[in-house]
């Protein structure tokens, strides 16, 4: 059956807050870096429909801030919190659990929530905001997703009028740092994460970055938002990009290209396509022209054609920014006594068999008679050669090459290469990225 999709009713667009409605009260659960954004914007900038009267954390005492108002209670107890009066629960305090049962308590008792939690999103966005459109209240998570990109409203407001069919977008700003510096420096990957690790972009554990689950927790909730479709993370697809090497942005190059770990998703029918993971991507293409950490989305619609979101993806500032954004739009909401109702959300079977070009790159022990195995394996199962690079001077005993193959399945090219794995002249396993045009 179809879910609902808390979306504000448009019969209550032409009512605001008075001067006597009392402000909206806000209790933040969570004082870490975005925490303590938030908080510093609405004290230092107080705002007419917003009133800060909790922040619940552990180790208070340690936590208090001078700059808070005497008014605000400090506590580590999340249920008298919930039992309050407070209007809209701030949630930042990140994971699963506890959050999931915060949110999903506050939502029971009619009261609105403002999340950045994309873990919690991706994987229980669609009950939850079925709960809250059955309890009349709202559910918003716009800085979830490239915190300071508003890209979220945009799809759930600007862009519901159209029938929006692909997504993609450049959502890891760790990822996007690191290729960016390969691809500047020519530097081992390697010495590129250490970089990102010691400027505080990476994890000393970065493998939530690197093989792409951040991303696709990320893609499943521009999915819910976007193409109103419930996708679970874990059926997504993720290719890591620990294999990229310097050489690979120099055959890149010579293809007109640059590498991005891209994130997309297009729905036909009742079947979407989404992957995360490496590409080639066009050096004048918005994707090629990203660099560092910046985030970029694109959408494709049906009726609006393509839309485009750059920014800071990440940070305290620009995400607490976001929550506040998402904080001010509730308030005026409740304020306008808005009611919620549901939009259409569908569950369509999800893959990741996407028809490309595809680069190739070998290392081998140089021998004669190489290109031809391959070339036989590659006709045996109905793959075109389009292009093979391969540039000199390497030692012949670890010898980097590249063929790019015309478009073709994903399902159709993956048996051709657990083939050629099992060759004797290969001493890596072939990178295989797809080619964005």
């Amino acid at each position: 059956m179809p879910e609902a999709l808390s979306k504000p009713d448009a019969a209550g667009d032409g009512q605001r807050a008075s001067n006597t409605d009392p402000p909206c009260r806000v209790a933040l659960l969570g004082f870490g870096t975005v925490g303590r954004a938030v908080a510093k914007i609405l004290c230092e900038t107080p705002q007419p429909t917003l009133q800060l009267t909790h922040i619940v954390n552990r180790n208070v005492e340690r936590k208090k801030q001078p700059w808070v108002p005497s008014h605000v209670v400090w506590t580590d107890d999340v249920q008298s919190v919930l039992n309050s009066d407070v209007d809209v629960i701030l949630e930042l305090i990140g994971g699963l659990t506890p959050a999931h049962e915060i949110v999903r308590g506050a939502l029971e008792s009619g009261k609105s929530v403002v999340t950045a939690n994309k873990q919690l999103i991706a994987r229980y966005g669609p009950d939850l905001l079925q709960l809250a459109a059955g309890r009349g209240c709202q559910l918003e998570f716009g800085a979830s997703v490239a915190g300071g990109v508003p890209v979220l409203p945009a799809l759930r407001t600007g862009l519901c009028g159209d029938r929006l069919h692909g997504i993609a977008g450049i959502l890891n700003g760790t990822c996007n740092y690191i290729l960016s510096r390969i691809e500047h420096a020519r530097i081992p990957f390697s010495e590129a994460l250490e970089e990102a690790q010691a400027r505080g972009y990476a994890e000393a554990d970065a493998s939530e970055d690197l093989d792409g689950g951040d991303a696709k927790a990320k893609l499943a909730i521009l999915a819910l938002a976007g193409l109103r479709a419930r996708v679970a993370p874990e059926s997504v697809r993720a290719r890591t990009i620990r294999a990229i090497d310097a050489i690979d942005f120099d055959y890149a190059a010579e293809l007109g290209c640059t590498i991005r770990q891209i994130s997309r998703a297009d729905l036909k029918g009742d079947c979407l396509r989404a992957e995360v993971g490496p590409c080639l991507v066009p050096l004048d293409s918005p994707f090629g022209r990203v660099q560092r950490n910046l985030n970029l989305v694109l959408t494709s619609g049906e009726y609006g054609g393509d839309m485009a979101f750059l920014g800071a993806g990440a940070g305290g500032d620009p995400t607490a920014v976001a929550v506040v954004s998402d904080l001010m739009f509730v308030a005026e909401s409740l304020c306008g006594r808005r009611t919620t109702s549901g939009t259409q959300v569908s569950a369509p079977a999800v893959g990741s068999d996407f028809e490309t070009p595809w680069y190739l790159r070998f290392y081998v022990r140089d021998q004669p008679g190489i290109v031809a195995r391959l070339a036989e394996i590659m006709a045996a199962h109905r793959l075109n050669i389009d292009s093979l690079l391969q540039k000199p001077g390497f030692d012949k005993a670890a010898l980097p090459f590249v063929i790019t193959l015309e478009p073709c399945r994903d399902s159709a090219l993956h048996p051709a290469l657990e083939k050629m794995s099992g060759l004797d002249f290969s001493i890596r396993p072939c990178l295989c990225l797809p080619i964005l045009r």
